[in-house]
């Protein structure tokens, strides 16, 4: 291939999506510009799961024999701040039996999925974007040497999160896009293993309206998801987070287990401390922009289908692409039709999968607890599937090849 004679992208952001999009343009035959904020590629990482569809698409990407399953052996627990124990369920417990592993192995797989030639550079921010029939002007701005260049791009991809500079920069402000689900999140990684429990085991901490997760590992260190409700979101980012999270905790003593947590968080590097949000969009692109991943349609991190999801996307873009040469609108077009029904139906789900992780009442409490030893009748199970419609049905969207499916809509016939 020309190199000289190949469309040039920028892709915005260096997350899962982002690192994937790229390499599967360069695939394609484009030419990519990769750019990320950080002055580095991030090393950490908080819990995902790679449910059926993420596994499908990773396959397709070339980088599921570079992923394992982490999940922990040992009995997971359900503890309480007195430190009382019994047994609980994990997240692996529940339907599709999910691989469970952090952000940072999946970001590695796709990293070095990654062609050698194409360009990366860190710490640079798009600042401005003017696109015509042609081309897309972008500002590029040099955050360590606070220079700023004017290179011109035949795509933009916006990979760049839940907060895009792309979407707002094209698509508006952000307050039009994004919809408060009134809870927040901390996930880190935790140093050791939290007090009362065992290395490699994991445990739960639910109480009406908050939770915390301990997510074990198999061989890797736990991870740690606070997550509370509240009514004033602004409000949570006016003091630091571990203050916040201590508030939202009390006023009751914290604990053993939810002190030494909150410590972790607060002497952390890497934590992710956030708002949840959701990402609604009209249409995923404009012109010769085009978003992806969190930034086009965030379902939440209670969806579980953030990776899944972006991996997708990732694949089937340069699939539509190729499908229609020299038709961007089509195209784009193309792509986003066959992706948005996984996504809609991925958003509709995530109410009652938020419930997986942080319930409003103790009745809710008590059912889950109940849950393991309901299932075991056939009066138990239909009780259950009663008090949890779609359940079933959610999971069984997130084992679907989106990408095969995608890409047999786009060509009528069996894709790659």
């Amino acid at each position: 291939m020309d190199d000289t004679r190949a469309e040039r992208v920028l892709v915005v952001g260096m997350g899962v999506s982002g690192i994937a999009t790229a390499a599967r343009l360069r695939d394609a035959g484009w030419r990519p510009v990769l750019v990320e904020r950080a002055a580095a590629r991030r090393s950490g990482g908080y819990f995902v799961a790679l449910f059926g569809a993420g596994a499908a698409a990773a396959e397709r990407l070339g980088v599921l024999g570079s992923l394992h399953d982490r999940s922990a052996t040992k009995q997971h627990l359900d503890i309480d701040r007195r430190n009382r124990r019994r047994s609980g369920l994990s997240f692996s417990d529940i339907p599709g039996r999910p691989w469970l592993m952090t952000r940072g192995d999946v970001e590695r797989a796709v990293f070095a999925r990654l062609q050698s030639d194409v360009e990366i550079r860190y710490s640079t921010v798009p600042t401005a974007i003017e696109q015509d029939d042609d081309g897309v002007d972008v500002t590029l701005l040099d955050t360590a040497s606070s220079t700023s260049t004017r290179e011109r791009f035949d795509l933009v991809v916006g990979a760049d999160g839940v907060r895009s500079t792309v979407r707002s920069l094209v698509f508006g402000p952000h307050a039009d896009h994004l919809k408060r689900q009134h809870h927040m999140i901390a996930a880190f990684q935790h140093p050791g293993t939290p007090p009362g429990l065992e290395e490699g085991q994991g445990a739960t901490l639910l109480e009406p309206g908050r939770s915390l997760w301990v997510f074990a590992f198999s061989d890797h260190p736990p991870t740690i998801l606070l997550s509370y409700r509240t009514d004033d979101v602004d409000a949570e980012f006016t003091r630091p987070p571990a203050e916040s999270v201590r508030a939202a905790f009390g006023p009751e003593p914290l604990g053993a287990m939810l002190d030494d947590v909150v410590t972790a968080l607060e002497n952390s590097d890497e934590a992710l401390f956030d708002s949840v949000e959701e990402v609604h969009l009209d249409a995923w692109h404009r012109g010769r922009v085009v978003l992806i991943g969190d930034a086009a349609w965030c379902v939440t991190l209670y969806a579980g289908m953030g990776v899944s999801a972006g991996l997708a996307g990732a694949d089937v873009l340069p699939a539509a692409l190729e499908r229609h040469p020299g038709d961007l609108d089509t195209a784009l077009g193309e792509w986003e039709r066959v992706l948005r029904p996984y996504i809609d139906g991925y958003q509709a789900s995530a109410p009652a999968q938020r419930k997986i992780f942080v319930m409003d009442g103790r009745w809710e409490i008590r059912l889950r607890r109940m849950v393991p030893k309901l299932v075991r009748t056939r009066l138990g199970r239909r009780l259950v599937e009663r008090l949890m419609p779609n359940m079933d049905a959610a999971e069984a969207g997130k084992a679907v090849d989106i990408v095969g499916a995608a890409l047999e809509a786009l060509h009528g016939k069996e894709s790659r």
